[in-house]
């Protein structure tokens, strides 16, 4: 067995903000136009009225300022509300892959590597842009990477989930290094029209590097003390968009070929779990959760992470401890924890302790402890 280390990480950052003030009045021109539309119902009391958005509902329920998209003009056309991208030829790189491409090339010069010292390439994300062919495989081709690619998805758990294959892959042998790429194109399964999550995502892409301790020469370098991996159905955060939504005969704008959740029922179940995995995952460690100087913790609601520190730690803990990257980028599924690792680490030092976590639909909870060597 190898030991393994995490060598490199790179970050696309799409070209577009939207604030939350630009996502509330283009929310609520939609209101106001649908309102219109269907007054006559509204007032027979067959139809619903909509109800406005506003800047400090959502930065209460979520921690939310702003957030990252590739294309902004659709999302905030009100006889629109989703993004406008271009279709792409067959022999066209594809957005995704693009992306991927961009936080993979930095990722790969944080690492000192090429793409040739990479043999395997893992797309782990919360939606795929086509069913085949597989979107690492194309990733790995625009790289001129080596070895083989496949992609997996375990909604905002993608990149923890990766990182264990990755892990093992390395530790047994059989790759000296893999790359994992977490293109997270979120505007597009939004649903920007619903008031309860129309300001939750956000675009973005992250990738990791991680190889044999012995091979690497990066001048930072975190070592993988272990992995752990939890799942447990639920189906309070769904998106039911498949192949099979055309054999079925099912319409495919109807509310559940998008993102939806129970909020509420998610907080309350989502943190004990999250928060009781974190420490049994230590504890098979030999490390208290006290000890642990970094928590890169998934970005989906800032009240949540700060019940899972609390409930780790014992009390109060700020973003020296748990580092929030919420406010900036919003919720980018699979990418968050990474993220909050790619930006929040670089004051630690020599044998400090961390642990990169993500949750979510499944449930799934995947934790990652590493150490600065």
């Amino acid at each position: 067995m190898h030991d393994v280390v995490i060598s490199g990480t790179g970050l696309y950052q799409p070209p577009h903000v939207i604030t939350n003030a630009e996502l509330v009045e283009a929310f609520n021109r939609y209101v106001d136009l649908q309102n219109e539309q269907h007054a006559e119902a509204i007032a027979a009391g067959t139809h619903q009225a909509l109800v406005h958005s506003n800047v400090e509902f959502i930065e209460k329920a979520s921690g939310i300022k702003q957030r990252y998209v590739i294309e902004k003009d659709g999302v905030l056309d009100p006889t629109r509300m989703y993004p406008r991208f271009q279709e792409r030829a067959d022999d066209e790189i594809s957005l995704m892959a693009e992306i991927a491409v961009d936080a993979a090339r930095k990722a790969l010069a944080a690492a000192g590597k090429r793409p040739e010292d990479v043999d395997a390439v893992f797309c782990s994300a919360a939606n795929m842009q086509r069913a085949y062919p597989a979107m690492a495989v194309e990733i790995q081709q625009a790289l001129g990477a080596g070895g083989y690619g496949f992609d997996m998805n375990v909604a905002c758990s993608s990149a923890t989930f990766a990182l264990e294959q990755a892990y093992n892959a390395v530790r047994s042998g059989a790759s000296k290094c893999v790359l994992i790429v977490n293109p997270e194109i979120t505007s597009a399964h939004l649903e920007w029209k619903d008031r309860d999550c129309h300001f939750i995502f956000g675009d973005v892409c992250t990738a990791i590097v991680v190889e044999r301790a012995d091979l690497a020469t990066a001048p930072e370098q975190w070592s993988i003390l272990g992995t752990k991996l939890a799942t447990q159905f639920s189906n309070n955060i769904r998106n039911n968009f498949g192949f099979m939504n055309k054999a079925e005969d099912s319409d495919p704008d109807a509310r559940d070929k998008t993102f939806r959740q129970e909020g509420r029922k998610v907080f309350k179940e989502v943190v004990p779990i999250a928060a009781a995995h974190i420490e049994n995952h230590l504890a098979s460690l030999h490390i208290q959760p006290t000890d642990v100087s970094r928590y890169w913790l998934h970005q989906a609601n800032l009240g949540m992470n700060q019940l899972v520190i609390k409930k780790l730690v014992g009390g109060e803990a700020g973003a020296e401890i748990a580092p929030l990257i919420l406010d900036t980028y919003a919720n980018t599924a699979s990418a968050g924890s990474v993220i909050a690792f790619h930006e929040h680490r670089a004051n630690l030092k020599s044998g400090d302790l961390g642990v990169i976590c993500s949750f979510g639909a499944g449930y799934s909870v995947g934790s990652v402890v590493v150490k600065k060597r």
